[in-house]
């Protein structure tokens, strides 16, 4: 019984320490807050009249290490 045990273990163990908290964070999860005004902007006024906010994301992703 202790072989089935450590097989079942080692099975699961790449689901485990796979988990999305140790992943680092990817850019498209990264200040959802900012990203979705940002979006909203850009898409109702176009891209050049929503600077601040795209400059507000930015800082925001910096601030989380992402080169931006």
């Amino acid at each position: 019984s202790k072989m089935s045990s450590l097989s079942a273990a080692s099975v699961e163990t790449p689901a485990v320490t796979d988990g999305t908290e140790k992943k680092p964070l990817k850019p498209c999860c990264a200040c959802p807050e900012t990203k979705k005004v940002r979006d909203a902007c850009i898409i109702e006024k176009g891209e050049d009249n929503c600077r601040d906010l795209i400059e507000a994301h930015k800082d925001c992703m910096r601030s989380l290490g992402f080169k931006v």
